[in-house]
């Protein structure tokens, strides 16, 4: 039996040394090869304007741009302390990557802004899921592509206890939070049916899901 959703955090992480903890689990799982990149950008994630939700870090989103010539990266982060991290990871990665402060479920940009919006591993903390699909629909342009991925409750057993027991031991109780906040294919099915995102594509992966499609 699934166990009852139970909320984490709508606020981002913000305490500096919570924040640097994360980054290193971040790199730990950029280096695993866990954040399937190349399979966020075979949804059909391309080069241009990208906007990127709730990137902490930002590993994800300067992955994905040092893929992708010519893209133009924009992440949009609740998190101060996240921002300032994001930003040195991008001074690493040589990467001229913009970070804002802001809540997705108002996304300070107009309509038809981006060719690309993703996000990864921040849907469970979202207070308002169905806000910010309609946020998402609304700053893409016609044809623009969305990826979001993010842990999923109903993982099975024997798959979370491997990903549980090879993350660094420090990081562990933030994990199993993340995984009770997150949410199951059928739960994302029925919010996205409720916004402008309701014909998005929905699928599980190893203990992960990802919601895709096209504006």
């Amino acid at each position: 039996m699934i166990k009852e959703r139970i909320i984490e955090t709508n606020d981002g992480i913000l305490d500096e040394s919570d924040v640097e903890m994360y980054n290193s689990y971040a790199k730990f799982m950029r280096d695993k090869g866990w954040y399937d990149i190349d399979l966020i950008i075979e949804t059909g994630i391309s080069s241009g304007d990208i906007l990127e939700i709730g990137p902490g870090p930002g590993l994800v989103g300067l992955e994905i741009a040092k893929k992708l010539p010519n893209s133009n990266l924009i992440g949009y982060e609740i998190s101060p302390a996240m921002i300032a991290v994001a930003e040195k990871n991008a001074m690493d990665y040589g990467i001229n990557a913009k970070y804002m402060l802001g809540n997705a479920i108002e996304i300070s940009f107009q309509n038809s802004s981006f060719d690309s919006v993703i996000t990864s591993s921040s849907m469970h903390e979202w207070e308002d899921p169905i806000r910010v699909f309609n946020e998402i629909y609304r700053v893409l342009r016609p044809d623009g592509h969305y990826c979001i991925t993010d842990l999923r409750r109903d993982v099975e057993p024997r798959r979370w206890n491997f990903v549980y027991n090879s993350t660094p031991e420090e990081v562990r109780y933030n994990l199993l939070a993340s995984l009770n906040a997150s949410y199951t294919k059928e739960e994302i099915l029925n919010l996205l049916h409720k916004s402008d995102l309701k014909n998005a594509m929905v699928k599980n992966n190893f203990f992960t899901l990802c919601v895709y499609g096209i504006k």
